[in-house]
C-alpha cells in the first residue's frame, strides 16, 4: 500500500535485463556485419552499465528520485539510439540489422509511464519514437509499427500506474478511517461509563437546583454535546499529504447552541486552509455570542461546489445596522475586518455579510478548492 508501484518497477527491470541479454547476444553473433564493431561493443557496454544503474535506482534508491532517474533514462537511451548512423550503414539498416539498442530502448518509455502516469507514458513513447525515426533517417512500415507499439505500451503502463496510485490512496484512507472508527468506539465505551454520565448528571442537577448551579449545568451540557460529537465524528486529523477534512473540523464546533450541517463525505483541503476557515467560523460564532447572547442559536452550513467550498454562518439575532461594520473599522476595531476578511482573502476567497435590522446576520464564505493559497 505504501509503495504500490513496486511490481511495475520490478517487471520493468526484468524486461530491461532480458532485452539486454537478447540484444547483446544478437549483436555479438553478427558483430562482423557492423560498420564499426568497436563502436557497437562500446554502446553495448554503456547499455549494460546503465541497466545496472537503473536497476539500483528504480528498486534500491529513494522513491522520490525515480522521476528524475526516468528522465535521465530517456536521455541515455536516446543517446544510445543516436549512435546508430555511426555504427551501421544505410545498406545494413536496409538489410534488416536492428538499430542500436533495439528492443532494449522501450524500457525508458515504460519507466517514464510508471513514474509519471498516463502523460509520462505518452511523452516517453513520443521521445523514443522520435529518436527511432531520426536515428534511422527513414519512415517505413517497420518504423511506423514500432512507433505504434511504443505509444500503446506507454498508454497501457501509464494508465496502470495511475490506477494503482489512486487505488493505494483509497485503501490508505479506508484503513485510516477504519482505525479511527475503532479507536473512537473503544474510547466511547470507556468514556460513556464515566465522563459522559457525570456531565449528564451535572446538567440535570444544575437545572433542578437553579441559580448558579443552573449555569454550571448549562456548561456541562455544552461539554457533553461537544464530547459526544468528537466521539461520533472524530477529529480532523492531518493525513500524509498534509490535508484535513474540513467537514469533520467544523462538526467539532457543534454545541447546544451551534448546529453544523456538512456533507457526510470528507472535504479534504490543505491543513493550513482548514485551520484558517475554522478560525473564521469561530470568529463569526464569537460575534453571535457577544452581540446576540451566549445562549443564542447559530447555524453553520457547508456546501461543496465544482471548484469551491461555501460556508454559511447564520443567527437569528437583531442584525447589524447599515454601516456599523465600516464604522467599527474606522474606529480601529478591526476584529471582523482583519480576523475574518483578512484570513479569507489570504486564501483567495471571498466573504460577504448579509444582515439588516431585525433579520439576523449571515456570513457567507467562499474559498476555491483548486490552487488554494496557503
Amino acid at each position: 500500500m505504501d509503495r504500490p508501484l513496486e511490481p511495475l518497477w520490478r517487471g520493468l527491470l526484468v524486461y530491461r535485463v532480458l532485452t539486454l541479454i537478447s540484444v547483446s547476444v544478437l549483436a555479438l553473433f553478427r558483430l562482423d556485419e557492423y560498420a564499426a564493431p568497436a563502436g557497437a561493443l562500446t554502446v553495448m557496454a554503456v547499455m549494460a552499465v546503465w541497466t545496472a544503474v537503473t536497476a539500483y535506482g528504480y528498486l534500491g534508491g529513494p522513491p522520490d528520485r525515480r522521476g528524475r532517474l526516468a528522465v535521465a533514462d530517456l536521455v541515455v537511451t536516446t543517446g544510445v539510439m543516436a549512435t546508430t548512423p555511426f555504427v551501421l550503414t544505410p545498406a545494413q539498416l536496409d538489410a534488416g540489422i536492428p538499430g542500436m539498442g533495439s528492443i532494449w530502448t522501450p524500457g525508458a518509455a515504460l519507466a517514464s509511464a510508471i513514474a509519471f502516469g498516463l502523460r509520462g507514458g505518452v511523452a516517453g513513447a513520443l521521445v523514443i519514437s522520435a529518436a527511432l525515426l531520426l536515428s534511422k533517417g527513414r519512415i517505413g512500415t517497420a518504423e511506423l509499427g514500432d512507433v505504434q507499439l511504443l505509444v500503446l505500451a506507454g498508454l497501457t503502463i501509464g494508465f496502470a500506474s495511475t490506477v494503482l496510485r489512486r487505488w493505494a490512496e483509497r485503501v490508505r484512507l479506508a484503513v485510516a478511517a477504519e482505525a479511527a472508527a475503532a479507536e473512537r468506539e473503544r474510547l466511547a465505551r470507556s468514556i460513556h461509563d464515566g465522563v459522559l454520565q457525570v456531565l449528564s448528571h451535572v446538567r440535570r442537577r444544575g437545572a433542578e437546583l437553579g441559580g448558579g448551579a443552573a449555569e454550571l449545568g448549562v456548561l456541562a451540557g455544552e461539554q457533553e454535546v461537544a464530547l459526544r460529537t468528537l466521539l461520533t465524528g472524530g477529529s480532523a486529523a492531518v493525513d500524509g499529504a498534509g490535508r484535513r477534512d474540513l467537514a469533520a473540523a467544523l462538526r467539532a464546533l457543534t454545541s447546544s447552541q451551534v448546529t453544523v450541517s456538512a456533507p457526510a463525505h470528507p472535504l479534504e483541503l490543505p491543513a493550513a486552509t482548514v485551520d484558517e476557515l475554522v478560525a473564521v467560523v469561530r470568529a463569526a460564532l464569537a460575534n453571535t455570542a457577544a452581540h446576540v447572547g451566549p445562549d443564542a442559536p447559530a447555524w453553520v452550513f457547508v456546501e461543496e461546489g465544482d471548484d469551491t467550498v461555501e460556508i454559511s454562518v447564520r443567527d437569528d439575532g437583531p442584525g447589524i445596522p447599515d454601516g456599523r461594520l465600516a464604522e467599527a473599522e474606522q474606529q480601529g476595531r478591526l476584529g471582523v475586518a482583519r480576523s475574518m476578511r483578512g484570513r479569507v482573502h489570504d486564501l483567495g476567497g471571498t466573504i460577504d455579510c448579509d444582515t439588516g435590522p431585525g433579520r439576523g446576520t449571515e456570513w457567507i464564505i467562499r474559498v476555491p478548492t483548486a490552487g488554494v493559497r496557503t
